[in-house]
């Protein structure tokens, strides 16, 4: 064979190898395609599946069940803290339609399986579940069983019973703050409290799971409720109620109503505490009103010398009425012993100058004759007189009687007093610092810095002694009205209130302290009335709440009553 016959070979040859390689190549790049296209197809088919499930089977399992929406979002307090939660738990569903091998949903009978499940959950009814299992419906056996209940029933091998995981509401603080926030249902809607208000922003998807913030700052909620719960204890009281507002924004800081209730279980004596009675319940508040009479009796004029002198020993007779103390002070008080000795008759004498029309004009301003500004929706409508204002009734108003209101009507009316004059609806949604909240002027700014000299005076010298707390400057007025009956006032049960504010040199909040009933005991030094165990928490929970707020104690500060204790003289608590 000649050279260029060679050459020709090999070249041929090398080409033959290269389209075998090249062909070798191409198959590869194909297997390696139909390799990726096939798990891409197993991919999309497994996401369809997922979603089929997710679609429908769930659907057929939960056939007439709620829809379940997006976890409900938290409530936390003013620093963050969260008071409720959702996390998700276990439910136990009856789903007829999810039938076994031999075509029915339950391998056993349904009395089997009910004795199966009560072995589980003592507390269900056999009878009960078993005429439940045989009716064929679908639906919940129970709504919340624990993750170790639910490997038990798998064991069980029953197809029709199921357990799907929904979110559960949670309050990690317990019946901390009950009142304020209510609870979620068996309907997955809130009930009573902020849940009721907050229902539609907690379950929005828009919202993101945003948490709802509170005004509402748990450490002081808890010691307002401890506060009140000793309280109550101390002098048997059927029930109390508390408050402590901001008195420049109007804030709610601490809200408590006892007895209280649990809302991660509404029993049935839960049930019958969930009235609130700082919102929902009226009260007659007696003496607490007397400084209200006073500073719109000095706002209209009427008032201008505090060291004048009212009689005081002789009862006021007016249309088959008398006005009376509880005990004398002697033959006459100025405006100062009058408060210090919380005395009706001069009281009212101050009420009739003052007239019953500016009187009115001055109570509507503070809102005590409509329900009490707030977003909780449970409001109690006070009872207020009607039409124009006999003399009898301005006399009886003046001094706290015959109109009734909740305690926030008061601590929204004190907070008016004290704060400058101006009066603000009060909330449970936190305001960002630095905001400007507008308000209603009621009082002049002259009127409400006399009256913070006088509630000082109150607690130095007369029957909120016992509230004073060394350095936090405490001014505050008892109040122990007797409640009505059927057959008039009941002389044996009481209303004890407590209203304050502090610091008074330049006051942040107020605190109101109410008991229901309570009576004398060993802890009272056998005395029922707010002197003794409304004043008393108040000294109490001051001092717990006061560096949390960012007020603390000066021994060396206080409000100037210098010109107003010459004019008092000595007298007996109320």
């Amino acid at each position: 064979m000649n050279t260029m016959a060679i050459s020709t070979a090999i070249t041929t040859g090398r080409r033959e190898l290269v389209d075998v390689r090249t062909r070798s190549l191409l198959v590869a790049k194909w297997r390696v395609l139909w390799v990726v296209l096939g798990f891409a197809l197993v991919a999309a088919l497994a996401l369809l599946r997922i979603a089929f499930l997710g679609l429908f089977d769930a659907g057929a399992a939960n056939d007439g069940a709620l829809m379940l929406s997006a976890p409900r979002g938290d409530i936390v307090d003013r620093n963050g803290v969260p008071l409720a939660r959702a996390f998700p738990a276990y439910a136990l569903w009856y789903n007829p339609a999810a039938l076994g091998d031999d075509g029915a949903p339950l391998v056993r009978s349904p009395h089997d399986v009910a004795q199966a499940l009560v072995q589980i959950f003592p507390d269900m009814n056999a009878g009960e579940l078993t005429k439940r299992l045989a009716d064929g419906k679908p639906g919940y056996l129970r709504r919340r069983i624990l993750p170790e209940d639910a490997n038990k029933i798998h064991l069980l091998g029953e197809p029709a019973l199921e357990f799907p995981r929904e979110t559960e509401r949670f309050y990690p603080q317990g019946s901390m703050a009950a009142h304020v926030l209510g609870f979620v249902g068996a309907d997955g809607g809130g009930h009573v409290g902020m849940e009721q208000v907050f229902n539609k922003r907690l379950t929005d998807p828009a919202t993101g799971g945003q948490p709802a913030m509170l005004s509402i700052d748990a450490r002081v909620q808890g010691a307002l409720e401890d506060e009140l719960f000793k309280a109550m204890t101390d002098s048997n009281a059927q029930g109390a109620a508390g408050v402590v507002l901001d008195v420049d924004t109007g804030e709610v800081v601490a809200l408590a109503s006892l007895p209280s209730f649990n809302p991660n279980l509404i029993d049935r004596a839960g049930e019958a505490n969930i009235f609130n009675r700082v919102t929902n319940q009226v009260f007659e508040l007696g003496s607490v009103l007397k400084p209200v009479t006073v500073a719109a009796a000095i706002d209209a004029g009427t008032v201008t010398d505090l060291s004048r002198r009212y009689q005081s020993n002789r009862p006021i007779q007016i249309g088959g009425f008398q006005i009376r103390d509880s005990h004398g002070f002697g033959g006459s008080l100025n405006i100062p012993e009058a408060l210090i000795h919380s005395s009706n008759i001069v009281t009212a004498q101050v009420g009739d100058e003052l007239g019953g029309e500016r009187l009115n004009a001055t109570l509507r301003s503070l809102g005590m004759d409509q329900r009490a500004a707030i977003e909780l929706p449970a409001r109690g409508f006070p009872i207020y007189p009607k039409g124009k204002w006999s003399r009898i009734t301005t006399m009886t108003v003046s001094f706290g009687h015959g109109l009734a209101m909740t305690p926030l009507h008061l601590a929204q009316a004190y907070a008016a007093m004290v704060n400058g004059g101006i009066w603000r609806p009060s909330t449970l949604i936190r305001i960002a610092p630095g905001t400007e909240v507008p308000g209603l002027r009621v009082f002049k700014a002259s009127t409400s810095a006399r009256m913070r000299q006088l509630l000082r005076l109150i607690v130095d010298l007369g029957t909120g002694r016992k509230a004073n707390a060394l350095g936090y400057r405490v001014g505050g007025k008892t109040g122990s009205a007797e409640k009505p009956g059927t057959h008039g006032y009941q002389r044996t049960n009481i209303i004890a209130t407590f209203a304050a504010a502090f610091p008074m040199d330049h006051p942040r909040y107020v605190i109101i302290a109410m008991l229901d009933a309570p009576q004398g005991t060993a802890a009272t030094s056998g005395q029922r009335t707010a002197a003794w165990n409304a004043a008393p928490m108040v000294g109490r929970l001051v001092p717990r709440i006061g560096p949390l707020l960012g007020v603390m104690p000066d021994a060396t500060r206080d409000v100037d009553i210098s010109d107003l204790a010459p004019l008092v003289g000595s007298g007996d608590g109320e």
